[in-house]
């Protein structure tokens, strides 16, 4: 039986009508079912649902992707790739899990205990692929 996240502290959601433009930085968790153009920056668990889309960087604690990523993942312990996901970008992680079906391209890279997490977000939003 595997350890499953479970994204308890989710303080802020992205509804499936709902379209975000710009970056997002949160203390708490977050959980996606719309669209966000832009970074996002959690000291807390982030879930992508079925239907949520990211085009942009992400950094979280841990993560739980169900939809869509076009961009780099920085997680700093748990990452898991549900079967209807797709990751179109590099992943850093402690920890990995990938369901069957998902899809991912890009290149992973595991942390150590040592290694250093800072990292600094530019304005790299990315497009709606068309």
């Amino acid at each position: 039986m595997r350890n499953k996240l479970s994204f308890k502290n989710i303080h802020t959601m992205v509804g499936t009508d709902a379209e975000i433009r710009g970056d997002i930085n949160l203390n708490e968790g977050l959980i996606i079912y719309g669209k966000v153009y832009g970074s996002i920056s959690s000291e807390g668990d982030i879930r992508i649902g079925k239907t949520g889309k990211v085009y942009g960087d992400i950094k979280a604690q841990n993560i739980h992707i169900g939809g869509e990523v076009f961009g780099n993942v920085t997680i700093d312990d748990k990452a898991e790739l549900g079967k209807y996901s797709t990751l179109d970008g590099d992943l850093i992680y402690k920890q990995l899990h990938i369901e069957e079906g998902a899809k991912f391209q890009g290149q992973c890279t595991i942390l150590n205990e040592q290694d250093n997490l800072k990292q600094n977000f530019s304005d790299n939003t990315l497009e709606e692929p068309l």
